[in-house]
């Protein structure tokens, strides 16, 4: 009995050393995972279906970015090409010329009062992602210079994706082909 009683008035040592190591490690490298993992969201939308009506209300002009193998086609209203811009000499897609083009195009719409934002995005199925995602960012806005700033303005922030009609089925180009005005 005696010795139990020793036992229960010894008082223990705990050591927390190789704990406090843990978490003084283990913060800042959690810390700076939650930093690097920052996502970002695309908003797409969708094209509406418009309600059966009686009215025959004619749909809106689209605007379509079809991404083919060797070229960007721009098409204004939907299936009438306005410009065909082909690879760089060295093989990859001239995103500078389409954001140019894009900008002109905006400006041509403002100036008759018409207020495009959305645009269609038509890629064949072995678009690759990369492609696709900067063709996106490309498509919804430039970087520009306001007033000493350099500043995101806005080309076209609405995109929509859909499937590119076979290379075949262009319907036709407007007259000047590479050039004409939207």
């Amino acid at each position: 009995m005696r010795r139990l009683a020793k036992r229960n008035g010894e008082e223990a040592d705990v050591d927390v050393t190789a704990f406090i190591n843990l978490v003084i490690v283990l913060v800042p490298v959690l810390l700076m995972g939650m930093v690097l993992s920052h996502v970002t969201v695309l908003d797409l939308k969708l094209p509406d279906i418009p309600a059966a009506s009686s009215e025959q209300v004619e749909p809106p002009a689209q605007l379509e970015v079809v991404i083919r193998p060797d070229y960007f086609d721009i098409n204004y209203p939907a299936g009438i090409r306005l410009k065909r811009i082909d690879k760089t000499q060295n093989g990859n897609y001239d995103f500078e010329s389409l954001r140019t083009y894009l900008q002109e195009i905006k400006r041509q719409l403002s100036e008759k009062g018409i207020q495009k934002r959305d645009v269609f995005l038509l890629s064949e199925k072995n678009t690759d992602y990369q492609t696709l995602v900067s063709v996106m960012d490309t498509v919804r806005s430039y970087r520009t210079v306001v007033v000493t700033s350099v500043v995101d303005a806005e080309l076209f922030p609405e995109v929509s994706l859909g499937d590119a009609p076979p290379a075949g089925e262009q319907t036709q180009a407007v007259s000047g082909g590479q050039g004409a005005q939207p």
